[in-house]
């Protein structure tokens, strides 16, 4: 079966006989309707009646029942309302007939063929609808991939970056280790003295209870930095990952003299983001503001700034006393590869861009005069993150 009689059959009969059946009965109501008007002396209105018969039985039944209904017409015209007129008008009358008949088989055709065409476009459209599915859920797909290897280069990234702080961390955490151990001992020597000193040994108990907590609490740190797991998006007080990426961090600046001097705003608004990605992004901007003094003679100063200026971005700036950007390249350094270190990989930065991206900001660099470098990073405070 064609489309054409596919789309015929949604607006018509599909069965033949009851689409000729339409033609009989339009007729004969045209008819009863004449007949009725008889009484108003209207002998011409089973004209008008019998044209509209044909028109329905073209539109519903189709071209063939469409003639049928006019030759009937014609008959019944004839024979029942004009039998006595002369055949000249006998023919003008059925050439009436004929004239419409042709008319609406146009019409009818047009009609089948605009259903054709909108049937196909139909399909055409469900078809398209169909691939553009399967297009975009082919590129939910890729894009999830890609949202899994960012996952783990930036997981590598850490793992990478924690193992060059290797030397700073074990001498961060082995300090209150080493505490605590004198502190055990201390409380050890005053309870087996003659005459123990309880005040003195509990005095050194609570000391050695904060040492331990705080190298549990540093561990506790490192250990996030290696964690894997999905994006989890919370509200994040910045200053607070700033504070304990000082604590990290503070051992590898006193190793090469660096002063760490901060000024956080004390109403800075949470912001919605990944605790563990933000965290990496402001290790990596402190340890290659660090690297970029090791070497540097005079005074060498790390200087961290947040502000949140009428509260809609929350800005953080990361400056040192440095070497400073390389000559004409400041946005070059964010480029996957770049890198002006010896051993560099030239991923930290840029991964660190997609971080801060990832989260609505962004992150750009710039001179520190009179040397040095500054690197700052705007992200949208909460409410801004939920709208």
């Amino acid at each position: 079966m064609g489309k054409a009689d596919k789309a015929k059959r949604m607006t018509r009969p599909a069965a033949s006989a009851a689409r000729y059946g339409l033609a009989l009965l339009s007729v004969a109501a045209a008819a009863g309707l004449a007949r009725a008007f008889l009484y108003f002396h209207l002998p011409l209105a089973f004209n008008a009646f019998a044209l509209s018969a044909i028109a329905i039985t073209f539109w519903y039944g189709g071209t063939k029942p469409g003639i049928v209904a006019a030759v009937l017409s014609a008959l019944v015209r004839s024979y029942m309302f004009d039998p006595e007129i002369n055949s000249i008008s006998r023919v003008l009358y059925d050439l009436v007939f004929l004239v419409f008949a042709l008319l609406m088989t146009g019409v009818t055709r047009a009609r089948d063929d605009l259903e054709v065409r909108v049937a196909e476009r139909t399909t055409e459209l469900t078809r398209a609808n169909e691939d553009l599915k399967l297009e975009i859920a082919e590129r939910n797909r890729a894009e999830e991939a890609l949202r899994q290897s960012q996952g783990d280069l930036a997981r590598i990234s850490r793992v990478t970056t924690m193992g060059e702080l290797a030397a700073s961390l074990a001498h961060e955490v082995n300090q209150p280790i080493a505490a605590a151990v004198t502190d055990a001992n201390t409380c050890l020597r005053w309870l087996t003295r003659e005459e123990p000193d309880l005040g003195e040994a509990r005095e050194a108990a609570s000391r050695m209870v904060r040492d331990v907590s705080r190298a549990t609490e540093i561990i506790s740190r490192i250990r996030s930095f290696f964690k894997k797991g999905a994006l989890q998006r919370e509200p994040v007080d910045v200053n607070e990952v700033i504070r304990g990426m000082i604590e990290l961090l503070r051992s590898e600046a006193a190793r090469y003299s660096i002063a760490m001097r901060t000024d956080l705003s004390e109403n800075l608004p949470r912001i919605m983001g990944d605790r563990v990605q933000l965290q990496q992004v402001l290790m990596n901007l402190m340890i290659n503001s660090i690297e970029a003094m090791k070497d540097m003679n005079g005074p060498r100063q790390l200087s961290i700034k947040t502000q949140s200026p009428e509260g809609a971005q929350l800005l953080v700036s990361v400056s040192d006393t440095g070497v400073g950007l390389p000559p004409q390249a400041a946005d070059q350094i964010f480029n996957p590869f770049f890198t002006t270190k010896g051993n560099g990989t030239g991923m930290g930065l840029r991964i660190s861009r997609s971080i801060v991206e990832s989260h609505g900001g962004r992150l750009w660099a710039a001179d520190n005069p009179p040397r040095g470098a500054s690197f700052h990073l705007s992200l949208p405070s909460r409410a801004d993150s939920h709208e």
